[in-house]
């Protein structure tokens, strides 16, 4: 009589070794990481934190930055307040769709920020966002 722990040597393998594709996906996933970091590090601002964050700025936008000691950016170009709207207005009518985010450091005051909000109503732009760093 044939014992039942004795195996047969041409019995297949019935097991899959998943190695290799657990290897490929933490690959792909760092691959993803990496390649989702926003490219937005051009200037020292503390920006302020928000308990969600949403999707990606699009690649267009204009960035309008607020420091705590009021200099104003139009991406990395000095404005004053008074010059802003006549720039964004020249902006617009290159390109209707004109995206902008503003970005004010989170020692700021709000009535600068306000003002910049209040000057990119008057320009008549087609969306205006806030910037904001996500909550750890």
């Amino acid at each position: 009589m044939k014992r039942f722990s004795q195996r047969n040597p041409l019995v297949t393998l019935n097991e899959i070794n998943i190695t290799p594709l657990l290897d490929l996906a933490f690959v792909l996933l760092v691959i993803f990481i990496i390649t989702t970091i926003p490219p937005v590090k051009d200037m020292d601002l503390k920006l302020p934190t928000a308990a969600k964050h949403e999707k990606d700025p699009p690649r267009k936008a204009f960035y309008i930055s607020l420091q705590a000691d009021g200099k104003l950016f139009l991406n990395q170009e000095t404005l004053q307040v008074e010059d802003l709207l006549g720039r964004l207005i020249s902006l617009r009518t290159d390109d209707p769709d004109l995206n902008v985010i503003v970005r004010g450091d989170a020692k700021t005051r709000y009535k600068q920020i306000r003002t910049v909000l209040d000057i990119c109503q008057q320009a008549n732009l087609a969306k205006v966002d806030l910037a904001t760093e996500i909550a750890k």
